[in-house]
């Protein structure tokens, strides 16, 4: 079949863009207001974006706190979502009031960072503490503005848990990351890898 995102006739039960574009992972971002208040909250479109030098990306869909809070401090956290802190990633998602401490919300730990001041997730085995470059308000194929917000970061600092290292060689599939998939409530969990290079080509 040929499905039509713009079509008003409804040709699937629902929409299969975010079941096609999967597995994504979940920038879990940890950040501060201009109070010092902490704020948590899980983002699944979101990605490494550049190696040199280490960028990362994160997209909302509405001017949320994370996005206020970053415009304000310029610093934020992406701590890894795992399969063993998976409900505490479901709770920092609620709706809860500007300056809720979703990390004492879901029963979390804030642990200071060594170069921003936005603390990272204790519990997490890894994360990447990052300075703001941009906040760009995304723009439809016309021209629009839309009520979507990118924000891109440069990794400063990483942290990582040392139960994960083998060998100088980080063990992703043990610490069983989690990534959002098709429908709503639909999540996929990473531990099993396989290794395949590119070809020799003359």
């Amino acid at each position: 079949m040929f499905y039509d995102p713009d079509s008003k006739e409804r040709a699937l039960r629902h929409d299969p863009f975010k079941a096609i574009v999967v597995p994504r992972p979940i920038g879990w971002i940890s950040s501060l207001d201009a109070q010092g208040r902490i704020n948590l909250a899980p983002y699944s479109f979101f990605n490494g974006i550049a190696s040199r030098p280490r960028m990362v990306m994160f997209s909302s869909e509405s001017r949320k706190d994370s996005v206020r809070n970053i415009e304000a401090t310029r610093e934020f956290v992406c701590n890894l979502a795992t399969w063993d802190l998976r409900d505490a990633v479901n709770q920092s998602s609620g709706d809860y009031p500007s300056g809720v401490d979703e990390m004492e919300k879901s029963g979390l730990t804030p642990a200071p960072s060594m170069k921003v001041k936005p603390p990272r997730v204790a519990e997490s085995p890894c994360a990447l503490e990052c300075k703001l470059v941009s906040v760009t308000q995304l723009q439809d194929m016309d021209g629009n503005a839309i009520d979507n917000f990118m924000v891109i970061g440069q990794v400063v600092g990483i942290y990582i848990d040392d139960r994960f290292l083998r060998d100088g060689i980080l063990d992703t599939g043990a610490m069983h990351p989690i990534a959002r998939c098709g429908y709503r409530g639909d999540y996929a969990k990473v531990d099993t890898m396989f290794e395949m290079f590119r070809p020799e080509t003359v």
